[in-house]
This record gives structure tokens, sequence and C-alpha cells, in this order.
């Protein structure tokens, strides 16, 4: 089975921990960038550091680009090189385009254009962190779209010894307990039987609104 390959274009703070990361999991990255110490910052991380202009479609074939399984388009400030680059990767049969928007109306005009997965990642770090202060037991958000997420909470004194039948979770706030995890156990689909104890950590999928009442009713810190 042929091993995937994936290139990342742009070289800043994100594109380059996604470089890093990929790397680490053993990946073939190629890791593209026009600034030249940007590349040269990279070339014993990546498997191929690459000095383009992404925006010019015969140095994206020079360059072997339609040959990678997946690129990440990580271009900071200048969304006309980010929309540009990604309107020539679509063209060149990229298989899979994920690409960085700066803002909702970059978003919108990269999925006209096709881009397959589009991230915000200030906007999402905000929500994350906006759902932590809320209580230090939430630990992790994750947006599922723009009206469903799952979130990660540990268990505090108002769940602890009770089971799911006695917190009722989905009929008082329309979200669903996916599963437990408790140690090193994971408990996938809980039966209603079994019972929260502190510090287990609930995998919560539901609406926003929902998770959000539910996160001020259930999930708050210990005094």
């Amino acid at each position: 089975m042929k091993k995937k390959e994936y290139a990342v274009i742009g070289l800043g703070r994100f594109g380059g921990s996604i470089c890093v990361e990929l790397s680490k999991e053993g990946m073939d990255v190629m890791a593209i960038d026009v600034d030249p110490d940007r590349v040269n910052d990279y070339k014993d991380i990546a498997t191929h550091s690459v000095i383009a202009d992404t925006t010019d479609e015969k140095v994206l074939k020079e360059i072997g680009i339609h040959n990678i399984d997946h690129v990440i388009v990580a271009i900071g400030d200048n969304i006309q090189s980010s929309i540009l680059t990604t309107l020539m990767l679509k063209e060149l049969g990229i298989k899979r385009i994920t690409v960085k928007a700066q803002n909702d109306y970059h978003e919108k005009v990269l999925n006209k254009i096709g881009a397959d997965y589009v991230v915000h990642p200030e906007r999402d770090m905000g929500r994350r962190i906006a759902h932590n202060i809320i209580s230090s037991n939430v630990l992790d958000y994750l947006e599922l779209s723009d009206e469903h997420s799952v979130v990660e909470v540990k268990a505090g004194d108002k769940m602890s010894g009770k089971t799911l039948v006695d917190l009722d979770i989905r009929a008082e706030y329309g979200c669903n307990i996916v599963a437990i995890k408790r140690d090193k156990e994971v408990l996938v689909s809980p039966l209603a039987t079994e019972e929260i104890r502190k510090n287990d950590i609930l995998i919560v999928i539901g609406a926003d609104r929902d998770i959000s009442r539910f996160e001020k009713n259930l999930v708050v810190d210990d005094d």
C-alpha cells in the first residue's frame, strides 16, 4: 500500500506546527513557502523543503504537487494567495485540500472553489478557551458544525455517584454521553445504569445551546 504524501504550503506558526506533527508521525511531508528562511528552518524536519510561489501553476507542476495526496494551505495573511493557490490545486486534481481561513468571507470563497476542509484555528482556539474559562472541568471542545459540538468534561461532585439514568442528561439537556474515559479504560456507549465517578472524563455530543446549559448546570468547578 502506497504511503500517503502531504504538502504544507505556508510555514508560519500554524503551517509549521502541522509540518512538525506530520513529520513526527512518520509521514512524507513537502514543506513549501516563498520565504527562503522559513523553508530553511524546515529542511531537516520535512521530507522535502521547497521555495515556491504556489499561485503559479507552472511552479506547482514543476515541484510535483500533482503527486501529493493531501495539501494543507496554511498561507498567513495573504487571502488572495490562499484563494489562488487553492484554485490551482483544484485544477491540478489534488485529492484532498485543507485550507486555513482568515475570516468568514474567506471561508465562503474557499468553499465555493472546492476546498475539502476549511479551518479557523484562531476562532476555534478562542471557543475552546472560552469553554475552559467557564469551568476548568471543560477539558476540550471540538466543533462539528455551526450548531453542534463535542465536548470533553471532567465529572465533579454534582455528577459523582449518580447513574446516567439519575442525571437523565438526554432528556434534561438534549445531549448524549457517547463515551466515558476512566483511567486507562474507555466505555463506549455506556449503559444507562453506569455510575459516574468523580474525575471520569465524559465525551458529550449535542447542540451548542444544549451543551452550554449542560456545562453551566452540571460541569462547574468544585469549591
